[in-house]
C-alpha cells in the first residue's frame, strides 16, 4: 500500500478551513465537519475500551465498529458517497440480541459505572448520542444515507448493553439509579 498521507502539517487549515475528501473546502464549524468530528471521536472512546482486557467476542465486536465508524467517516468525508449499508446495521441489531439475552431484565435505571471497560464503554456511548445529534443536524442541511444515523442509533444501544454485559463478565454489578426519595443519607 502507497503512503496515503506523507504530511501531517500541511497549514493549510490555519485559515478556519478545511479540506472534504472531494477537495472542498468547509468552515471547520460546518455540520458535516462537526458529524465527522464526533465519529472520530466515537471512534478514540472505543479504543479506549478496547485497551482493557475484553472477552474475545467483545473485541472482535468492538474492533468491528471501529471499522465500520471509519467507513463512516469516508463517507461523512465525501459528500454523495456512500460506505455504510443496511448489513452494517443488522450485524448490530444481532449483536444486540446476542448480549442483552446474556443479561437480566433491566428493573432500574442504570448509571454509568461498575467496572472500568464498563464505565468507558458508557463513556463511548455518550459520545456516540452526540454523534448521532450531529449526523441529524447535518441531515437537515445535506442528504445523509439512513444507515448512517441508524447504525450510530443501533451502536448507542449496542453500547449500554455490552457496558452492562461487562459487569457482569467481571462479576460485578451494574450501579443502579435510586430516586432522591429512596436514598438514604
Amino acid at each position: 500500500m502507497a503512503n496515503r498521507l506523507s504530511v501531517i502539517a500541511t497549514r493549510t487549515g490555519d485559515d478556519g478551513t478545511t479540506g472534504l475528501g472531494d477537495g472542498t473546502r468547509v468552515s471547520k464549524d460546518a455540520p458535516r465537519i462537526a458529524a465527522l468530528g464526533d465519529v472520530d471521536e466515537l471512534n478514540s472512546a472505543i479504543g479506549v475500551v478496547l485497551t482493557h482486557t475484553l472477552p474475545p467476542e467483545v473485541l472482535k465486536d468492538l474492533l468491528t465498529v471501529q471499522h465500520d465508524l471509519f467507513d463512516m467517516g469516508a463517507e461523512l468525508c465525501i459528500p454523495g458517497h456512500t460506505a455504510l449499508n443496511d448489513e452494517q446495521v443488522a450485524y448490530l441489531d444481532a449483536r444486540l440480541a446476542h448480549y442483552n439475552s446474556a443479561l437480566a431484565p433491566l428493573r432500574e435505571f442504570v448509571l454509568p459505572g461498575g467496572s472500568a471497560p464498563a464505565a468507558h464503554a458508557h463513556m463511548a456511548r455518550a459520545i456516540c448520542r452526540r454523534a448521532e445529534r450531529a449526523v441529524v443536524a447535518l441531515a437537515r442541511a445535506d442528504r445523509v444515507n439512513p444507515p448512517v444515523r441508524q447504525y450510530l442509533n443501533r451502536l448507542a444501544d449496542l453500547l449500554f448493553v455490552v457496558a452492562r454485559y461487562l459487569n457482569q463478565h467481571l462479576g460485578g454489578r451494574d450501579v443502579q439509579w435510586r430516586s432522591r426519595h429512596s436514598r438514604q443519607d
